[in-house]
């Protein structure tokens, strides 16, 4: 699943393709809005709440869209190839006299008015890129449940938006704890939050994902990816486990000579 980071530059990309002008197209490919065409009204804004596309449309409408694993929003000039998959994959075309946004394999997309866009994003946690950011209330909500492995508590959505797997494996490694440790026994808790609001701002511009501070390719993350491969750090194995397929955990790289902790699970 996409980072909030990811989502947050997709926003951005479809903010400055199609606001502030009127859609000459478009064509909502799922069944519940296959009559819907908003043809002629006017793209406000396209904005990012944690892992959730939010375009707004004069008329107090909000097409509300997420990408999950393989979602993905693309943007083209006029004439260019739309190159993001196969037609059947196309769940959304909107289109302005500039630019052409096509929405593919978006297993989220559903039309709100704007004034209830609480519906699909009222659940969340403080947003990391947000507006709404308030470290103090994400610490609270993520100690909350102080016996929780910190992982999962980092990666729920209604404590933080915005964390998914490569976050939450590179900020436990970072505070050097395994991710199976009781969020409630991490050392100094409170750099949880900071880190991972720092991390996520000065990746937001990027295409390639930093947590080193090495922008080098395949030298730029701690641990996530990096199973089997040494540390670079200390130079031990970075493990990696991998949840039953009736778990919901998520996958889980560590390096057993940087991160103290309890083992997986299944260890």
């Amino acid at each position: 699943m996409p980072e909030g980071d990811t989502v947050w530059r997709t926003a951005r990309q479809l903010h400055r393709a199609l606001s502030k002008a009127p859609l000459v197209r478009c064509d909502l490919r799922v069944p519940k809005l296959a009559t819907v065409d908003l043809t002629g009204r006017e793209v406000l804004e396209t904005s990012a709440r944690g892992k959730h596309v939010l375009t707004r449309f004069e008329g107090g409408l909000t097409l509300h869209s997420h990408l999950r694993m393989e979602g993905a929003w693309r943007v083209y000039a006029p004439g260019r190839r739309w190159s993001g998959g196969p037609g059947h994959q196309i769940r959304a075309v909107l289109a302005t006299g500039a630019h052409s946004a096509v929405g593919y394999r978006l297993p989220v997309l559903e039309l709100l008015r704007t004034a209830d866009e609480d519906r699909a994003v009222g659940h969340l946690g403080p947003d990391l890129l947000g507006p709404d950011w308030d470290e103090a209330k994400a610490l609270s909500r993520l100690l909350a449940d102080p016996a929780r492995p910190v992982a999962e508590a980092l990666l729920d959505q209604r404590n933080l938006a915005g964390i998914g797997n490569v976050y939450a494996a590179e900020l436990c490694f970072l505070v050097g704890v395994t991710p199976w440790l009781p969020v409630g026994e991490v050392p100094s808790p409170e750099r949880l939050t900071a880190l991972a609001k720092k991390l996520l701002e000065v990746n937001r511009a990027r295409t390639l994902r930093v947590t080193t501070g090495d922008v080098r390719a395949g030298r730029n993350l701690w641990v996530y990816g990096r199973a089997g491969k040494p540390c670079p750090r200390c130079g031990t194995t970075v493990r990696t486990w991998v949840p039953g397929p009736s778990s919901t955990r998520r996958v889980a790289y560590w390096c057993p000579g940087c991160q103290t902790g309890p083992p997986p699970p299944s260890a």
